[in-house]
């Protein structure tokens, strides 16, 4: 009986691992979102320097850039600006170099980056 028990922990907890690993791409997929930036609106438009927000939505986000930038490639200018690279550097953020897809897709630009 000791050893079915043991059996039905280890097969629980690879189970359980299993649940989680499928659940984390679908996680991560669901913070990709531009609007997430925002709060690092006043350090790019301004002199102030980023917030802690800021930089932590910043690397939340890093990942997200290139799909962005495949969604719009007139993203580019914005993410390659002066502003948004000084804002990565105070956070320590690298700003991902993206080779970009030609696409038809049109995405809505919130009006921040637009200016």
């Amino acid at each position: 009986m000791k050893k079915l028990g043991s059996s039905v922990a280890v097969w629980c907890a690879v189970a359980v691992v299993v649940v989680l690993w499928a659940e984390v791409p679908v996680a991560a997929a669901r913070l990709c979102s531009l609007e997430e930036l925002s709060v690092c609106m006043e350090a790019v438009t301004g002199s102030e320097p980023p917030t802690s927000t800021c930089c932590s939505k910043l690397a939340e986000q890093e990942p997200c850039l290139c799909e962005y930038l495949k969604v719009d490639p007139n993203l580019k200018q914005y993410v390659n600006s002066p502003a948004v690279e000084k804002v990565a550097a105070a956070c320590n953020i690298h700003i991902p170099t993206c080779e970009i897809c030609d696409s038809q897709d049109l995405a809505l630009v919130p009006d921040w980056i637009l200016g």
